[in-house]
């Protein structure tokens, strides 16, 4: 058996794993061996003509998921479209009760949490509420053992990496890891734990066997 082949069969286990946890929890939970699987799978939750906006994901960005969108037949809300910040903000405001809000996580534990830091917190509020349905589209890379575990990853992890995709003057960019800052650009404001979904399937959860994200 080869290295790659193990890698896959882990992959499908860990996810069955987290899958299980998730139906536990009132959401959905989907396998996609590799980030093509993933667009087809995503695509086909999302009805021709629905309303669909998302956040700063970049894994959302690496399936293709993005792309396919702008490219179909939807009403798309890209916060990238906006001309200025009163058009920005109503943009987020028809985000906030759109059919489809697609995003990632900062973590996902085998039991099926999910686990986010924000910092201007518009993509936790979607996901916690307004929009119809939330896609969350998540590399195994991103499983973890637990919610503590979870937090670490977010804060020490995805936290410090994306300060830099965003170029934001925050200490992790210069360590590499969280400084538990007050910085006036921190981007680690709020800290959610998504334990279960009130709504039965309101929350689907795309795993994929690849690394995504940061």
């Amino acid at each position: 058996m080869t290295i790659d082949e193990v890698k896959r069969i882990n992959a499908e286990n860990a996810a069955k794993t987290v899958i299980a946890g998730l139906k536990k929890r009132n959401m959905e939970g989907f396998y996609a061996a590799d980030r093509g699987e993933a667009l087809k799978i995503a695509l086909s939750l999302i009805p021709e003509g629905s309303s669909v906006g998302w956040g700063g994901s970049v894994s959302v960005a690496e399936i293709g998921l993005q792309d396919a969108v702008k490219n179909g037949n939807y009403r798309v809300l890209d916060r990238a479209n906006a001309k200025d910040d009163e058009e920005r903000r109503q943009i987020y405001a028809q985000m906030g009760v759109c059919d489809f809000f697609l995003m990632s996580t900062n973590a996902i534990t085998y039991g099926g949490e999910l686990v986010n830091v924000d910092g201007t917190a518009n993509r936790v509020a979607f996901l916690c509420y307004g929009p119809s349905n939330v896609i969350v589209v998540a590399g195994v890379n991103k499983i973890v053992k637990d919610v503590n575990a979870g937090i670490d990853r977010a804060r020490n992890v995805a936290a410090p990496a994306n300060a830099v995709r965003l170029g934001r003057a925050t200490p992790c960019t210069r360590t590499g890891k969280c400084e538990d800052c007050q910085s006036p650009e921190c981007i680690c404001c709020q800290t959610v734990i998504t334990r279960r979904s009130s709504k039965a399937g309101r929350i689907k959860v795309i795993l994929v066997g690849e690394d995504l994200g940061l």
